[in-house]
């Protein structure tokens, strides 16, 4: 493997990690019917043993969720119905406990497929016992978002000096290109992501006809 490639695979990577871990890009995760936390407490529950989920808590929420799980099982016991209404009450709970440790408000349970791909690619790995195909997949990504950010980015300057609102777009353009890539570098540093909410307009930014 050439090194180039290499390092953009470890830079990639590294990005990603970091979106994992910033707060509000991944929190969604724990809230969906088909994450970690639930798909645990569904096989927790079944098996009637709470341990597995304790890790989900800080320590001195523990107490909550037991409580929590033993109401949950005897509930369970009295019929589809019970068991229907027991289950969603006790993944609200500890999905709520959970993110609550973490900092952030719980705004309800995500129906199943709402976990972004890469963050289901990222759990996968863990599974596998290998990130090399995340890392590949986002490298790839990765190198295509800075491909088409530079290609706007020079399409418009080539336009740059025919009127001052060309010349606007061309930085506009130039802009969303060079945060792009400053915040992939930050990323793989550990740095703080500066700039990035620049990228959320990207979108609605007016594209100039070749």
């Amino acid at each position: 493997m050439q090194p180039a490639t290499t390092q953009l695979r470890r830079t990639a990577l590294m990005t990603l990690l970091l979106f994992v871990a910033l707060p509000g890009l991944a929190h969604a995760h724990c809230d969906s019917l088909d994450g970690p936390v639930i798909n645990e407490a569904r096989a927790a529950l079944e098996q009637q043993d709470v341990t597995p989920l304790l890790k989900w808590v800080r320590p001195e929420d523990e107490a909550t969720i037991r409580d929590a799980f033993s109401k949950t099982v005897a509930v369970r016991q009295l019929g589809p119905e019970a068991k229907k209404l027991a289950d969603t009450y006790f993944f609200e709970t500890l999905v709520r406990i959970h993110r609550a440790g973490e900092g952030a408000p719980f705004t309800g349970l995500k129906p199943a497929g709402s976990v972004e791909p890469v963050i289901a690619k990222a759990d996968q790995t863990l599974m596998d016992g290998s990130a090399d195909a995340l890392a590949d997949a986002v490298a790839d990504h990765v190198a295509r978002g800075i491909r088409e950010r530079f290609a706007r980015a020079a399409e418009a300057k080539t336009h740059a000096a025919e009127s001052v609102e060309a010349g606007r777009e061309f930085v506009e353009r130039y802009v969303i290109y060079v945060h792009y890539v400053e915040g992939i570098a930050q990323a793989a540093e550990g740095g703080s992501h500066e700039g990035h909410a620049d990228l959320a307009d990207e979108r609605s930014a007016p594209q100039r006809a070749p």
